[in-house]
């Protein structure tokens, strides 16, 4: 406490105007929508080995992955309900159209993909989604990756079987 009034007096020295979070808000210029010429946001996302390259638009709340409905491409309803998070958290899934592709990795890594891509997407879209998916953790790209197989080892930390004879 004993800081921060320091700060501000030495602030109030100088000459400066102390900062409040309304005077930093107000001062703030409004994000604008990063849209293209068909009013689509776009975002990248990425989890494990997948990337998923993801549009956002108007619409009634169709999901289409690499061309096919969420249904046929994700068929684990686990799957499904991972990429709809972001949408749903922010109750928008009725009101946008959702299209991607995305490449590597396998059906779960592509799901996360598809989820981060969704949520990056939809900041761009709408900038005043961004605290709720941000609290979410909606933003945060998950960067766990399989280790990769090192020389002389079984697999990435495993060694071969020690024999003593």
């Amino acid at each position: 406490m004993a800081e921060q009034t320091t700060l501000a007096n030495l602030g109030a020295a100088m000459g400066m105007a102390a900062a409040t979070p309304a005077a930093v808000a107000a001062n703030a210029a409004p994000v604008k929508p990063k849209l293209d010429a068909q009013g689509r946001a776009y975002a990248t996302g990425r989890r494990k080995n997948a990337t998923a390259r993801v549009w956002v638009k108007r619409g009634k709340g169709k999901i289409t992955v690499n061309g096919k409905p969420i249904e046929a491409y994700f068929a684990r309803p686990v799957l499904r309900m991972l990429v709809q998070q972001p949408g749903i958290a922010v109750a928008r899934m009725t009101e946008i159209d959702v299209d991607c592709t995305v490449v590597g990795g396998g059906l779960s890594g592509q799901a996360g993909a598809v989820r981060h891509g969704i949520a990056r997407a939809l900041c761009n879209f709408e900038p005043d989604l961004r605290p709720e998916l941000k609290k979410g953790a909606f933003l945060t790209r998950d960067s766990r990756m399989v280790e990769r197989k090192k020389y002389g080892r079984a697999k990435a930390r495993r060694r071969f079987q020690f024999s003593k004879r």
